[in-house]
């Protein structure tokens, strides 16, 4: 008989956890009644099924591709080729400004998701500007930038699953430069960079109710993904959200504050973190993870990747060379050679690791710089 799991689940209380099993959960999402009823419902829907995929442990790179459907105003919503099968609403209804949908999210979580397979990523993220520094000045928030840097970090340090923060930079990105692109990911032992700008801080009255002098205010973002190991983009992105600003049009407004983050303001900003912390396992979760060889004496290899990153003891790596070439119009590339040697995992530490590798006679070409992709897990 198949087991199934009924979780309830309300508001951000965390729970271990759960083994990959079939399973349903009974979720509360919750999202901001501000625009319109249908978009807020639509919100409260897409907080309701993330909460119960992260819970699960179901693969983030499957969410983007339900999100439409979600604007549907239906009961049911089934999916076919997702790990999220069934999503069925109970109960809807808004309350102190908030919108709520109760659902029945069914889940079958599969060993063989792209999360399960891979190592986490290293990523660097660079900090978020302000294009018109300006539309700080109300509530004199000019290190929102800062702040927003630092909420993403902690968005996908504690809830990614394929993405490990590898440390964060001042250093602005330089997409018409790709070397300096490649250096600074090296530094950070870092496989892909994002970074964007703040480009709406704009402010409107809700002209329904000017007595209450209600404050809407607009956060816009672009945001750039570069991929550290040749420098390119891989993509570009426009979020925007919109939310109530509670505070007074006179006061000084503290963005590392708790009062800022419960405000619906900073509701909406985690909104929009979380956003593009799952735009990026959609778009990126499957490509493979990149180790690197930092150190070779002979047998003995020492990589960058680590526990954070999934390593274990017995990991079987195959290992590829480098190289890079000038191609017709001047631009440096760079080639993976496949080689015919694999290395075992024999230390794991936090961010690195050691191995050795199985092909003795052919363990001194190895070189600093050079890649390797997880194998497979062997059956017996």
């Amino acid at each position: 008989m198949k087991k199934t799991l009924r979780k309830a689940l309300l508001g951000l209380g965390m729970l271990t956890a759960l083994p990959l099993q079939a399973a349903w959960f009974e979720v509360t999402g919750q999202a901001i009644l501000l625009e319109s009823k249908t978009s807020a419902r639509t919100n409260a829907i897409e907080d309701a099924v993330y909460r119960a995929m992260y819970y699960s442990g179901a693969d983030f790179s499957s969410f983007a591709q339900m999100k439409p459907y979600f604007q549907e105003d239906r009961q049911d919503y089934q999916f076919n080729g997702t790990e999220v099968r069934h999503v069925q609403i109970s109960k809807a209804f808004a309350k102190n400004g908030n919108y709520y949908v109760t659902a029945r999210v069914d889940i079958y979580p599969s060993a063989k998701s792209c999360h399960n397979i891979q190592y986490k990523k290293g990523l660097l993220i660079s900090d978020f500007s302000l294009s018109v520094p300006q539309q700080a000045a109300l509530g004199g928030i000019y290190q929102i930038g800062k702040d927003f840097t630092q909420l993403l970090k902690r968005q996908i340090g504690k809830q990614s699953q394929s993405f490990v923060v590898t440390g964060t930079s001042e250093i602005p990105l330089q997409p018409g430069n790709p070397d300096a692109m490649m250096m600074l990911a090296e530094d950070y032992d870092a496989q892909y960079i994002i970074s964007g700008q703040i480009t709406d801080l704009t402010s409107t009255l809700d002209q329904n109710l000017l007595s209450n002098d209600k404050i809407n205010r607009q956060f816009s973002v672009e945001t750039m993904v570069i991929n550290g190991k040749t420098g390119e983009i891989l993509s570009q992105r426009k979020y925007r959200e919109v939310a109530e600003w509670p505070f007074s049009r006179i006061s000084q407004v503290d963005t590392q504050s708790a009062r800022f983050w419960v405000s619906p303001y900073g509701a909406a900003l985690q909104r929009l973190s979380r956003n593009i912390m799952l735009d990026m396992e959609s778009s990126l979760a499957c490509r493979s993870s990149l180790p690197e060889v930092v150190n070779a004496h002979g047998n003995q290899v020492q990589i960058n990747v680590g526990r954070v990153h999934g390593v274990k003891q017995g990991d079987e790596l195959k290992l590829w060379h480098t190289a890079g070439f000038i191609d017709q119009y001047g631009i440096s590339r760079n080639r993976m050679v496949e080689t015919d040697m694999t290395l075992v995992v024999d230390r794991v530490y936090e961010t690195s690791a050691e191995g050795s590798v199985q092909q003795s006679d052919l363990a001194a070409s190895i070189q600093p710089g050079d890649l390797l992709t997880k194998q497979p897990a062997r059956r017996y």
